[in-house]
């Protein structure tokens, strides 16, 4: 096992010859799509892995000043991709991996065939034309809601990201997840994401993309997906008409298809 292997927890599974890699978001690990990668590995190479920080990740290996800013954990995708000599990947990525997916493709292009994109949001705070689902103040209260009550935070956010009820089976395994993770990493990755605007990075993107989005988000209203559906060049947008955040977990089949056709009106897989 390599050192990059270690650091990242990288996991790969499948026989395809086309790579694609999975990107899970703030406050999870690669297990948030455990209800999808199943259908793809006959027909792909599938690589998982964990942000550092994040999971069974390298914890040692975290740079608080690094992973400040978004483009520290594109850092980590690029790292990925060479140390497994990777090119010419899909990229899936869910919520902010999604951002983190596109500074990666803006740096070196050549390495992303396809972007696919869940929950996606280049900037979280509303703006003068731009709704994006927060007022600043919102975001210092959840920060500061993080500081003072850890455990009350998670409970508070698990059935906000799913859109189900808290005693739900689906916002119980969230709830347990995020209070899993090291307090000081997380609030700093929360940071990083609800305070970038990455709105001028997404109109240099060049690499063909689907943005999937749910009919109801919390944290992603779908002025957001059709801001960048029309600010992304060759982008197609896809809606879940469900809850939450994370349609993976409350709605695999549906995500699955979305998916599945995109990649197959691109020319990847095959027919079943």
């Amino acid at each position: 096992m390599t050192l990059t292997t270690e650091r990242y927890n990288i996991h790969t599974l499948g026989t395809g010859d086309q790579t694609v890699i999975f990107a899970h978001g703030f406050g999870a690990d690669q297990s948030v799509w455990r209800k999808v990668v199943s259908h793809f590995q006959e027909d792909f190479r599938l690589v998982l892995f964990d942000y550092v920080g994040s999971g069974d990740s390298d914890i040692d290996a975290y740079d608080r000043q690094k992973y400040a800013k978004l483009e520290g954990y594109a850092e980590d995708i690029l790292d990925i991709c060479e140390s497994l000599n990777l090119e010419d990947c899909i990229f899936v990525g869910h919520s902010v991996s999604s951002m983190i997916g596109v500074l990666a493709a803006n740096k070196k292009p050549k390495l992303f065939k396809e972007l696919i994109m869940i929950g996606p949001s280049p900037r979280y705070l509303n703006d003068e034309g731009y709704t994006g689902g927060f007022e600043r103040s919102d975001i210092d209260d959840l920060l500061h809601m993080m500081e003072m009550n850890f455990i009350g935070w998670a409970s508070y956010m698990a059935p906000a990201a799913t859109g189900a009820p808290i005693e739900a089976p689906i916002s119980r395994q969230m709830e347990k997840q995020f209070s899993e993770n090291h307090p000081a990493i997380t609030r700093n990755f929360l940071s990083a994401t609800l305070y970038s605007d990455h709105r001028e990075d997404v109109k240099k993107l060049k690499v063909p993309s689907l943005i999937i989005q749910c009919a109801e988000d919390s944290f992603v209203p779908l002025a957001v997906g059709n801001y960048l559906h029309e600010n992304i060049p060759n982008s197609s947008l896809a809606i879940i008409e469900a809850k939450g955040h994370y349609p993976q977990l409350s709605h695999p089949d549906e995500t699955v298809d979305l998916i599945d056709d995109y990649l197959k009106e691109r020319g990847y897989g095959k027919e079943k």
